[in-house]
């Protein structure tokens, strides 16, 4: 059975072990990762018999806009709704706001996020400055 909670506090093994599942580079900074979850506005996160197989994270300004900085779900336990059911946290969380962003890396995944009300805006992209 997995479990769905709000939390924030993440050993450094179980967050290293989750994003290099899904081959994500921030996985190599464990702790920086321990760090980012703890000044996250909010964190909802995936576990099946204790172990960590989801996490979704945003942050936001109050009132306003909100946006879903991480939502991955460990590749050994796709496909059973986990992603669907961190979105919907999420989207629950933000619910009065205005509006909710989110940037997703992969093309394929356009299709999971449209199926929640997001959409591309051809006049807008995401712009990054990245140091890894």
């Amino acid at each position: 059975m997995v479990i769905y909670q709000k939390e924030q506090t993440f050993s450094t093994q179980e967050l290293k072990r989750l994003f290099q599942s899904v081959h994500w580079e921030s996985g190599d900074y464990p702790q920086k990762l321990v760090y980012a979850m703890q000044n996250f506005d909010c964190v909802w996160s995936a576990r099946e018999n204790g172990n960590l197989i989801g996490l979704a994270a945003a942050m936001s300004d109050g009132i306003m806009t909100a946006y879903i900085h991480y939502l991955l779900v460990d590749p050994c336990a796709q496909k059973r709704g986990i992603g669907s059911a961190l979105m919907k946290h999420m989207l629950e969380e933000y619910k009065d706001y205005l509006r909710v962003l989110l940037v997703a890396d992969n093309v394929d995944l356009e299709k999971f996020y449209v199926q929640f009300g997001f959409y591309l805006n051809d006049n807008k992209k995401p712009m990054y400055l990245e140091r890894f």
